[in-house]
């Protein structure tokens, strides 16, 4: 995962959707609509390496909660 050319003079930051997906963001942009800042920022390569220690789960949170579901359904059955 690499911008095809970051510049290491910009600020970014770490970004969020309602999935719980994680994003990076140059600071000097209005995000986009469904994405809030989780106050990480810093250079493209802090940002990156700080999504990395927070999305340990690459599945939408609507895809691990219908898992969940289902797992606690299989073992009612």
């Amino acid at each position: 995962m690499s911008a095809p050319h970051p510049d290491p003079f910009d600020e970014y930051a770490v970004v969020l959707n309602g999935e719980e997906q994680y994003s990076i963001w140059p600071t000097a942009r209005r995000l986009p609509p469904g994405w809030s800042g989780t106050g990480d920022r810093g250079s493209y390569q802090h940002c990156l390496d700080r999504v990395g220690e927070l999305w340990l789960d690459m599945r939408p949170r609507s895809l691990r909660e219908a898992m969940t579901v289902r797992t606690s359904q299989d073992a009612d059955a």
